[in-house]
């Protein structure tokens, strides 16, 4: 029997070493190694006659022998061009995030908080799928009945198959099914040992398969418990291989650790084609589907869904929910147009500045990026002359949305100048610009996506830097240098009125 092989793999990154170290050497995270064990056997050791023989008689044989002529590898002109067409999921949101769809073939991995409702959307989106292809669904944190009452729940077709040892199906073929025969080619399995799942995907023939979730699937072979960083990458190396050869689509749920990142990001993220993260806040209804990598399409895009009593469902207009109350607007507040990838978002912004009774001033920003906020005050104290070291600010974006682009520091600049002052910003005017150091506005991209998306909400006027190209909308454009001449134009000079001038009841 040969003998065992001790090292330690670190839970963070993924790397190996012969000793325990209290740091990782690769990414410096301290107590994050952990000891495997694995058992090298015969048949994994190579063959005495393998490269080394071939390397001893290539330098015997060198001055004789001829140049290797290459059998696998191959030319541009020799590979076949074949158009893929991709499947459309149900939901636009999830096929923008994606790149137009699903991609027959590839792996995708889904990444979210606890209870975000990454099974609720895979659950659905099985469901959707079912009425054209072949589905399985594999679960390995619920039972059968678990899944089917939360299917129920969701609305989902009751032709939903539980898979066990007696009713299993064989299937000889992997073409689409007909449409008539909704919600009856949706199979449930609860499983976690890997070779069962790799059978019945073998015996079932699945369109696409779903992984909820990869962290409790364990390959038996391995010493090492489920959801450490060798039972991940080995069963997603698994199920990499059998997405490739059989062309199953794979769709893996990833648990997300204290940080933010997902379990084992470095191992899961360089296999899998398409990652993307479930993000949003618990206490409100709107979920964010953010994509960080994708190979068959665009990088940060998102996919906004809202979480109702029948689950998740789409928002086509986010625009209308991250804006405000626009019939009654409030000083310290200036609307934004972000940008998600291809997509604007008209976001409202909300500053509160107050005299700080620290000697130190707070700053605070929610959705909003820290050192840009701390940025933007510095200029407004430098180049405007507003005292800001003697006051506390407040920044926070509408509903919660990370607006952390260059393009909304002029929003967040009018709403504090606005606060300050106590004043209101003209509801009908949205700002766009980036904030320089110097006081100047510099120009952003995709300036026209930004304001179309403006004038389709009945914005009347656009604050915009200087020297920048702007296409024939139906909005004012009012170009601006420097953030005095924005305030100048965005917070409107309000004159004293008769009524203003008379006393109330308690002066």
């Amino acid at each position: 029997m040969a003998k065992p092989k001790t090292f330690f793999v670190c839970n963070d990154c993924g790397a190996e070493s012969p000793q325990w170290f209290g740091k990782c050497p690769a990414c410096g995270t301290y107590n994050s190694l952990e000891e495997q064990i694995t058992i090298q056997s015969s048949a994994d050791v190579p063959s005495r006659g393998g490269v080394s023989s071939w390397q001893s008689t290539q330098t015997n044989s060198k001055s004789h022998a001829k140049p290797a002529k290459a059998r696998a590898s191959l030319t541009f002109d020799q590979i076949t061009d074949r158009q893929i067409a991709r499947w459309e999921s149900g939901y636009e949101e999830l096929d923008r995030v994606l790149g137009g769809g699903i991609v027959p073939g590839s792996m995708v991995l889904i990444g979210g908080d606890p209870g975000i409702g990454k099974s609720t959307l895979l659950l659905q989106v099985s469901n959707q799928l079912a009425q054209k292809y072949r589905i399985l669904y594999v679960t390995g944190e619920e039972s059968g009945q678990q899944v089917k009452l939360r299917a129920s729940r969701l609305g989902v077709s009751k032709n939903v198959s539980v898979v066990n040892e007696e009713n299993v199906t064989v299937v000889d073929t992997t073409l689409p099914i007909d449409p008539d025969s909704i919600g009856a080619d949706l199979y449930v399995l609860p499983e976690t040992d890997l070779e069962e799942i790799l059978r019945e995907i073998d015996s079932l023939k699945p369109n696409v398969a779903v992984i909820d979730s990869i962290q409790t699937v364990f390959f038996p072979a391995l010493t090492s418990a489920p959801g450490s960083v060798a039972q991940v990458r080995e069963c997603t190396a698994a199920l990499m291989k059998v997405a490739k050869h059989e062309d199953v689509t794979m769709l893996i749920v990833g648990h997300v650790t204290k940080e933010g990142a997902i379990a084992g990001p470095k191992v899961l993220e360089h296999l899998v084609d398409t990652v993307l993260y479930f993000e949003g806040d618990r206490f409100a209804s709107h979920r964010l589907l953010r994509t960080v990598k994708n190979r068959f399409g665009a990088t940060h895009e998102i996919g906004i869904f809202e979480m109702v009593a029948e689950g998740l469902r789409e928002v086509s207009n986010p625009s209308e929910l991250f804006l405000g109350n626009r019939d009654d607007p409030a000083p310290g507040t200036a609307i934004v147009v972000a940008c998600e990838g291809t997509r604007p978002i008209v976001v409202e912004l909300q500053a509160l500045v107050s005299p700080t009774s620290y000697p130190s001033p707070r700053r605070a920003g929610t959705g909003v990026d820290y050192n840009r906020l701390v940025q933007i005050l510095a200029v407004l104290e430098k180049r405007v002359g507003i005292p800001m070291s003697k006051l506390d600010s407040y920044v926070a974006s509408a509903g919660g949305l990370n607006v952390e682009e260059p393009a909304v520091d002029l929003g967040i600049a009018i709403a504090i100048v606005a606060s300050f002052r106590d004043r209101i910003v003209d509801p009908g005017t949205v700002l766009i610009g980036e904030v320089g150091l110097g006081g100047q506005v510099r120009s952003v991209s995709q300036m026209e996506l930004r304001l179309k998306e403006a004038a389709k909400l009945g914005f009347t006027r656009a604050i915009v830097p200087k020297g920048t190209k702007f296409p024939d909308l139906n909005i004012e454009i009012l170009p601006v240098s420097k953030v005095i001449d924005a305030i100048i134009a965005a917070i409107p000079h309000q004159e004293l009125t008769n009524d203003d001038l008379e006393p109330d009841e308690d002066d």
